[in-house]
């Protein structure tokens, strides 16, 4: 292993990515790239997963569908979409995913925004959405670092969620949380805080398989869990009350 000096990566390899917690689960025998950083604290596994490797396509316009949104809710041009986030809605893959990798790049052009993406979404509770609102699955959470004081500002105590990756499930999907988790058990939260600020770009590596959910954000694994259920259902991008633009949009599906 050669080595280089700090900020400059230790080593570039192919091995299977471990868990970051010892609370979490040994993790299933698929290889990819990352990175371990030259961190004074100790050693940080870093994904450099970015959709180049063989097997990922792009997602666009014809892979998506809009549920309850407006038409002008979304905006594409090839594998970026433009959200302006009105009404609260989503829009949703016109097929349903399994065992799969996903990565994108996000970035929320108002203080405070929010907006997610939501994984295995049942059917069914896409075709309940006849007006605003969101559907079931396993959020990844997107939020913008100002939407923690803005919540604060009226008396409320932010304790319950991160604005750094949190994974949780929503409605009736469940969802076994790797820790950190909030107070009530429901929500990973980030092992690390990574989310850069309003107007940059973001970077998302998602992981979804066999009922495991491992989220990256900007190159560092933050947050998941296991025991999802459903296991398999539709992904969708979430419109929440502030413009969001995405772009790398691509998926490796996997066996």
């Amino acid at each position: 292993m050669r080595r280089f000096s700090t900020p400059l990566l230790l080593a570039t390899t192919v091995l299977a990515v471990s868990a970051t917690a010892q609370e979490r689960p040994s993790e299933p025998a698929a290889a990819i790239r990352v990175a371990v950083s030259d961190d004074p604290v100790g050693a940080t596994t870093r994904a450099i997963i970015d959709g180049t490797e063989p097997g990922f396509r792009d997602l666009g316009e014809a892979d998506f569908q809009n549920v309850n949104g407006k038409l002008d809710t979304w905006s594409w041009d090839g594998n970026a979409v433009k959200c302006t986030g009105d009404p609260v809605s989503v829009t949703r893959s016109v097929k349903p995913y399994t065992n799969f990798e996903l990565v994108c790049e996000w970035r929320h052009l108002r203080d405070a925004g929010n907006s997610g993406i939501f994984l295995w979404s049942p059917i069914e509770s896409m075709d309940r959405l006849k007006g605003p609102g969101l559907p079931e699955g396993i959020e990844v959470q997107v939020l913008d670092l100002g939407y923690k004081a803005a919540y604060e500002k009226g008396g409320n105590k932010a304790n319950w969620f991160t604005c750094h990756g949190d994974v949780f499930p929503v409605g009736g999907s469940t969802m076994e949380p790797f820790a950190p988790m909030a107070p009530n058990k429901r929500r990973s939260f980030p092992t690390q805080e990574t989310t850069r600020d309003t107007g940059e770009w973001n970077h998302y590596y998602i992981r979804a398989i066999n009922g495991e959910v491992r989220l990256w954000v900007n190159g560092v694994e933050v947050s998941g869990g296991n025991q999802c259920s459903p296991a398999t259902g539709y992904l969708a991008l979430e419109s929440e009350g502030s413009p969001i633009d995405f772009r790398g949009l691509r998926i490796r599906e996997l066996p």
